[in-house]
């Protein structure tokens, strides 16, 4: 236990600009929840097992008549699909880490990407619980934020209109970081051109599968080039 101890007093500072985001967004989706008629159990169940950001957000949406199994299915697919490139260039890492790797996979949101992969492992500390307690603390701050959130919503009555927008402005913060970071700026480009493009054809009401589709597409086919780059990024 005193490894832990060490790798999560080394890892936390690097965690705090997560921290700041997730407990913000955490709340702004623990207020939508308990608008649904929730409270905080089922929001802190839905953060603790699901986990899922963005998708957690879309998953709000789902609780209306007329969401078929189908489409919660195929939408939660589309949403989250990028984190099959982010798993395919971490399995090396994640391969030695024993059983932890399977909460690893399971951990693996955008911001805990991002550290994972550009943040050097102190040389006092085991680089497996250094990673561990990285995705460790991000997903509690998610958690935290949630229950608050929930609580808030449920105790305090006012207005949340507007407040989903907070997801939307957390994608655009990552798409700016990314772009700033990055080298090989082709997905961040196709994912513009794509919703360009779709959003012409298809209309402001229904150009987001399509466009989701479109971007899954490109990606897919170009899929060696960007696992050659991003393999690169976290070693």
């Amino acid at each position: 236990m005193t490894g832990y101890r060490h790798a999560f007093r080394k890892a936390f500072p690097y965690t705090i600009p997560v921290m700041t985001g997730y407990l913000f967004i955490g709340i702004a989706f623990g207020v939508m929840y308990a608008e649904k008629g929730y409270n905080f159990l089922w929001a802190m169940l839905m953060s603790l097992l699901v986990y899922a950001g963005s998708g957690q957000y879309l998953a709000v949406n789902f609780f209306v008549p007329g969401i078929s199994f189908v489409q919660v299915i195929f939408m939660t697919l589309m949403v989250n699909v990028r984190h099959i490139f982010y798993g395919i260039s971490l399995l090396d890492r994640f391969h030695s880490m024993g059983k932890k790797r399977w909460y690893m996979i399971f951990g693996l949101t955008d911001e805990t990407y991002s550290l994972l992969c550009t943040t050097k492992v102190p040389p006092d500390v085991e680089e497996e619980k250094f990673l561990f307690a990285i995705s460790i603390m991000d997903q509690s701050y998610w958690v935290i934020g949630s229950v608050i959130g929930s609580l808030a919503g449920t105790l305090i009555p006012f207005s949340s209109e507007g407040i989903d927008f907070a997801m939307t402005a957390l994608f655009v913060v990552i798409f700016v970081e990314q772009w700033m970071d990055k080298k090989n700026r082709v997905p961040e480009v196709t994912g513009v051109a794509a919703a360009f493009v779709c959003l012409q054809i298809f209309g402001a009401d229904s150009f987001v599968l399509p466009s989701m589709l479109l971007i899954v597409l490109v990606l897919f086919v170009g899929r060696t080039r960007l696992e050659g780059e991003e393999a690169k990024v976290c070693r």
